[in-house]
């Protein structure tokens, strides 16, 4: 893997598991800077279960990041990595026979940081999933070298899994920037992860039925501890 640092101010949305909200949460980060007039880039390293259109393959998560962003750049930038079948990203590569473009990831990062004032990077998956034979998300979060933020389901499990994820980037002395908590509010949960973890829960989010940058908006006025972005 070659991946540059990146340059500018950003943060890496990080999950404990599949289909947590990370494209949620990032959707929302990258809203409130886009609000206050930030030139905000978005980027999806690698996104299995695309749907195909007259354009080619599409990532629907992607579509979702540059509404929330406001971003001009196109959709090939902001998923450089695309494939059809909603599998992990290294089984999904192998089955297409397309290998994952380490050159192209690189590319687009490159690109749209020379016009923004900051990126908000979301993974894939949690944080050890496999990307090719050689590396995983945590590599990535490592080559980037900038913040990570963890979302976590607020319910049973969410100990477990986000101590072993919070331990994987202690390990690698990655900077955590803090935990979201999605779904019904756990007082338990949450203290028990701020003291074990040593991290703050910035953040926790009830279920969204519609999502739309209104909806995101009011997530940040009464879910987010707000000043965690102001820095």
């Amino acid at each position: 893997m070659n991946l540059s640092p990146l340059k500018n101010p950003g943060l890496f949305v990080t999950g404990t598991d599949t289909d947590v909200g990370k494209t949620v949460i990032a959707g929302a980060i990258a809203n409130w800077f886009a609000r206050r007039q930030f030139r905000t880039a978005v980027c999806k390293i690698a996104a299995t279960g695309c749907v195909r259109r007259r354009e080619g393959l599409v990532s629907e998560d992607a579509e979702f990041l540059a509404v929330c962003a406001n971003s001009k750049h196109p959709l090939d930038l902001i998923a450089p990595q695309r494939w059809l079948e909603p599998l992990a990203p290294a089984i999904a590569a192998e089955r297409a026979n397309q290998p994952i473009d380490w050159f192209v990831i690189d590319n687009s990062i490159r690109l749209m940081s020379q016009d923004s004032d900051v990126m908000i990077v979301e993974g894939v998956g949690g944080i050890m999933v496999p990307l090719d034979e050689k590396n995983t998300v945590l590599d990535v979060a490592i080559a980037l070298k900038i913040p990570t933020i963890i979302v976590a389901r607020a319910g049973l499990g969410t100990i477990n899994h986000t101590l072993l994820t919070l331990a994987a980037l202690h390990a690698a002395e990655l900077p955590v920037h803090g935990v979201v908590l999605i779904g019904d509010q756990n007082r338990e949960n949450r203290e028990t992860i701020e003291r074990f973890g040593h991290v703050r829960v910035i953040g926790e989010i009830p279920r969204l039925p519609n999502l739309h940058r209104t909806a995101l908006m009011q997530v940040f006025m009464n879910n987010f501890d707000r000043a965690a972005f102001a820095q």
